[in-house]
Order: structure tokens, then sequence, then C-alpha cells
């Protein structure tokens, strides 16, 4: 197929999802488990047009991933309209840090012992697979600001900061590797300083300030000329400026792309503290009270208004970006499976979705006040994308190479396929099911 036979292929696939979407929201198949059939068809295990190998491009797929899970880091946290303080935090930071930590080390030892992986790749492997995903959760996540469901909420700032919380320790896994064996103190030292505590903190702070300050000065000068026009750069800028400032001061991009989000939520939330309108509901989110469509027509122009068509736009825009980069790499997934498909990790695969996952929710989550089904729910919604995709390019780009390290990848992208599958299907019928008891 020639570049113009491309071209109407990809308009006619993007066409076709569009038109049937209602009926394709009644199938038990999601959306994104389409398009990874639409990749595994374009394949060579069936019509073989497509031969993509996602280890042969891994510079470039680490790039496109980085993108994408930027994107849809920065459109979770904006979507999370909580203070600080407020105690639904609580829950997405157990998942994200002791629950990460308990994942990997559940994952690690069972890749140890059944994929017969060294040690070193077996943490690699974990610290692959163990992050929950940000790109591909929506059908799980925050629907909008007004959103107050604690397992969505739970879910949403989970996928928010692992990805940053699982990078150190596929870090640890390399210096691992490439040491041979024992790992000498000065490289702990600096692993634990900089690529942990520094990553960590650093990628939050730097995030949760440029959010704020841009989203503050945003509103200020939008009001001050009174204008109104599409403002999608406000949100560009955020992501690029959190993601490579934190990036080379040698913090975490994916916690800066996060925060960032949350920053910008918090400048809304200043912004109607210090304006309140007693027309509005100060609880309704900002961008629910003026109609971007209709900008040109508003009748009062005041800060909150400004605000909501800088927070609007940054979701809008957000959006677009996120789901049009998703759909291109899962269905790129899809086509690089023939090349990587494992059945040993089969196994493996439902003792993670089973066993691991479940059962360190369940750890962290011991007397937690939360009945017995919402804990069951997030053990179970863990599903894995392209964040993991990410972490695979990652360690390619970063030296690993050989035998062992080509079964590990080959185990990542099995298990990564199965679990857009499996997690997509059942997270409709498990949500409903959920819906029911609680309304009971």
């Amino acid at each position: 197929m020639g570049y113009l036979a491309w071209t109407a292929a990809t308009g006619g696939l993007l066409l076709l999802m569009s038109l049937s979407y209602g009926w394709i929201s009644r199938v038990p198949v999601p959306v994104f488990g389409l398009y990874l059939l639409v990749g595994i068809c374009c394949g060579p295990w069936v019509l073989d047009i497509l031969h993509i190998d996602i280890i042969a491009h891994a510079p470039l797929i680490s790039r496109i991933t980085e993108i994408a899970m930027a994107a849809s880091l920065f459109i979770t946290g904006l979507k999370i309209r909580l203070p600080l303080t407020s105690p639904y935090w609580k829950m997405g930071l157990r998942l994200a840090l002791p629950g990460m930590i308990l994942t990997i080390g559940g994952i690690m030892l069972a890749s140890h012992y059944l994929i017969h992986l060294s040690w070193s790749l077996s943490l690699a492997l974990a610290a692959i697979l163990a992050p929950t995903d940000p790109v591909l959760a929506s059908l799980v996540a925050i629907n909008d600001a007004r959103d107050d469901d604690q397992l969505r909420i739970a879910l949403s700032s989970e996928a928010g900061l692992n990805d940053g919380t699982a990078l150190p320790f596929l870090i640890l896994a390399l210096v691992w590797h490439k040491a041979g064996g024992a790992i000498s103190a000065d490289a702990w030292l600096e692993w634990f300083s900089i690529d942990l505590v520094w990553s960590l903190i650093g990628g939050l702070v730097i995030g949760f300030i440029l959010g704020r300050l841009i989203g503050l000065l945003a509103t200020r000068s939008r009001h001050a000329q009174g204008e109104v026009a599409p403002s999608d750069f406000v949100a560009l800028s955020l992501i690029c400026l959190s993601f490579s400032l934190a990036m080379a001061v040698s913090a975490s991009g994916f916690l800066a792309a996060f925060a960032a989000g949350v920053g910008l939520r918090s400048a809304e939330v200043s912004v109607q503290k210090r304006h309140p309108d007693k027309k509005e509901d100060d609880n309704l989110p900002a961008e629910m009270q003026v109609n971007p469509h209709l900008r040109h027509a508003l009748e009062e122009r005041n800060p909150i208004k400004s605000v909501g068509l800088v927070i609007g736009d940054a979701l809008s825009f957000g959006d677009t970006v996120e789901r049009l980069l998703a759909a291109v790499l899962v269905i790129v997934l899809g086509v690089t499976l023939a090349q990587h498909w494992n059945a040993a990790a089969l196994l493996l695969a439902l003792l993670i979705f089973v066993v691991i996952r479940p059962l360190a929710v369940f750890i962290i989550s011991w007397r937690s006040g939360t009945s017995m089904l919402h804990r069951a729910s997030l053990g179970w919604l863990g599903i894995r994308g392209i964040g993991s995709l990410n972490y695979i390019a990652f360690a390619w780009v970063h030296g690993l190479s050989g035998a062992s390290v080509n079964l590990m990848t080959d185990t990542a992208i099995t298990i990564v396929t199965l679990s857009v599958l499996v997690h997509g299907i059942t997270v409709t019928p498990l949500l409903k099911f959920r819906r029911k008891k609680e309304s009971a």
C-alpha cells in the first residue's frame, strides 16, 4: 500500500469508529480493544500488510509514548478537583506507593521462578508491568471535575502517580543488570537520592508550581485583555514545560505533567474563591459555567469565565491528543504482537491479574473503611498499556539486550495485550454490578 492508500485507510478507520461509536459502546470489546484487533488483523498473523517491531524502533516508540503519557497524565490531574488535604487522595497514594512496591515484589518473585529470568531482569519486568495505565483507563477514570466516585478517584490518582513511582525501580534494575552482580554503595546512594527521592519530590513540586502559576497568569492576562479566543496552547505549553523542565533536572517528567494538571485545577479553584459568583454554584467547575462554543457572545466577562475557558480548552485539547496517540499506539501494539507473542506468559498474566495485584490492594487497603466489593474492584481494575510500552522502549534505549531481554520483552508485550483485552472487556460489567449492589 502506498502513501495515499494508507492515508485513505486511516481516514476510513477514524470515520468508521466515529460514526459507529454508539454501537461500539454496546459491544463487550472496548474501543481500544477494537484498535488492538485492527492492529492484529493488519499484522503478520492475518492480512500481513504491516510489519512493525517496537524494539527495532525503540527510540521513536519511547518518544511517542512519552508524549501520549504526558498529555494523558496532565488531563488526569486536571480532572481531579480536590484539595490536596482531601482524604480521597489517600487511597491513590496507598496504591501508587506501598501498593506499587508490593506489586513489583510479587511480579519479581513470580518472574524469577516461573520464567527463570535473572533477579535484575525480573525486577525490570516487574517495574514494566506494575503501574496501571493513565491512557487506556478512560472507562474507570474520572469523567469530569464533578465526579466524586471514590473508586474512580482512587484509580485516577493511582494512574497519575504510579508511572513516576515505578520508573525508579526500572532504573535500579538497569543498574543492577549492568553491574553484573552486587551494586556498589555509591550506586545505591545515587539511585536512592536522585532517581527515587528527588525524582518523585522534584517532579511533583515543579509540575504543581508551574501549573498553578501559569493558570493564574493566563487567567489574569486573558481577563485583562478581554480575550476569549481558544487557549489550547496553554495546555500544550504546560505539558511541554513541566515535562522538559523536570527531566532537565533529573526529576520525573511524568509526575510533573500530572502535577501540572493538578496545579492548573488548583488555580481554577483559587480564582473561584477570590471572585465568588452569586449567580453560580461555587462548587460547579468554572469550565461548566461557560459555553466555549459561544465564547464571543459572553454577556459577562469575569475571572471565573476566563479561567473556565482556559480549563475547558485544555481539557478539549488534551483529550483529543490523548485519544489520537493512544489509538495509534494500540494499533502498533497489535501489529507487533506477532513478533513477540509468548504463550508461556499466560500463567504469569493470570497470577498478576488474579493474585498479585488484588492481594497487594487488599493489604494496603486493610482497615481503610471501604467495602470488600470496593477493594476487589480496585484490585481487578489495573489495566496495563501505553506506560508499559514506554518502559519497554526505555529499557532497550538504555542498553538492555540479549536473549533474556528478548524473553522479558515478549512476556511484557503479551501481558500488556492481554490486559487491554481482558480488563477492557470486564470493566463495564463490573461497574454495572457495583452500581447495582451499591443501590440495593
